[in-house]
């Protein structure tokens, strides 16, 4: 029996990269999916794909960060399947720019399709599972949400999209204490993979080919060889909620957010001086801001 049998599953930006490769496997292991993109040919070449190997898919072609659009593709998965067990929130674009170039359309362009559109279909498929959980069939549900290496660790270019993921990161763990009650599992990924999104970043690229050069691993940075990751947290062996996950070829962690650190305390209000005397103590006791390369930022202090 596969980790997805009869499951259905909603993924949104599934007609390429990383969402193409969540929606092929999440089918290989039993799932039925809506393959959710605004490219028509990519969406309808992925359930070409699914159903000649014999699976169930069908097409979904909303705008996910469009409330009604949104509620159109998580009914569909009702409608036509019976059910939705499974939300995968992958849809993305990129407006890359130092902040100093970066227009306001580049903002907004990244937080609608990122926040909007990771908070309209969750919303819409949260209010199903709540409405079954009250009438006493409660589902095994799961959220699986997509943040980024740029949202927990920062990217320099990327002052859009890193607050977006980071916001995504967030939202993921708020869900994550609110739904339980309701059989709602809510976990995220922060992948790293090579996908039309990332292949002009010079530095992952030259990762890559020294992983591959190393180990004698064909294409490592295939969105292939992270998403057994996503299955696992879409199906009902997922025994995590509220985590956020660092998940590249050959690696994943459970990643760490905020903690409290070094800490001075007293009773009673700051003064200026006092904390000019205290803090440059916690700074030197509080571990670097690491980069995505796992290397201390430099914030020119």
């Amino acid at each position: 029996m596969s980790s997805c049998d009869g499951r259905v599953v909603a993924i949104t930006g599934a007609g390429a990269g990383i969402g193409r490769a969540e929606a092929l496997l999440f089918a290989q292991e039993g799932a039925k999916v809506v393959v959710n993109d605004v490219s028509a040919d990519g969406a309808n070449a992925v359930v070409e794909e699914i159903t000649a190997a014999g699976g169930e898919a069908v097409v979904n072609t909303d705008d996910i960060s469009d409330w009604d659009g949104a509620g159109r593709f998580v009914q569909q998965a009702i409608d036509t399947f019976g059910s939705i067990d499974t939300l995968v929130n992958n849809a993305g674009i990129l407006r890359d720019k130092m902040f100093v170039n970066m227009s306001i359309d580049d903002w907004d362009a990244v937080i609608k399709v990122h926040l909007r559109g990771t908070f309209c279909p969750s919303k819409h498929a949260v209010a199903y599972w709540r409405e079954q959980s009250k009438a006493g069939n409660q589902k095994v549900a799961r959220i699986v949400n997509t943040s980024s290496p740029s949202g927990i660790y920062g990217n320099i270019g990327q002052a859009n999209y890193g607050a977006a993921k980071a916001g995504i990161a967030a939202f993921t763990q708020i869900l994550g204490e609110e739904l339980w009650r309701y059989g709602v599992f809510s976990n995220a990924i922060a992948p790293s993979a090579l996908t039309a999104m990332t292949e002009g970043l010079t530095g992952y690229v030259d990762r890559l080919k020294e992983i591959e050069e190393r180990t004698g691993w064909k294409n490592p940075g295939g969105p292939e060889n992270i998403v057994a990751l996503v299955v696992w947290l879409g199906s009902p062996l997922c025994t995590s909620n509220g985590k956020v996950y660092d998940v590249r070829a050959g690696h994943v962690d459970v990643a760490q957010g905020w903690n409290p650190g070094p800490a001075y305390t007293k009773e009673g209000p700051f003064e200026v001086a006092e904390l000019d005397e205290v803090l440059p103590g916690l700074l030197k006791d509080a571990p670097p801001q690491q980069n995505m390369q796992g290397e201390p930022k430099n914030y020119g202090v």
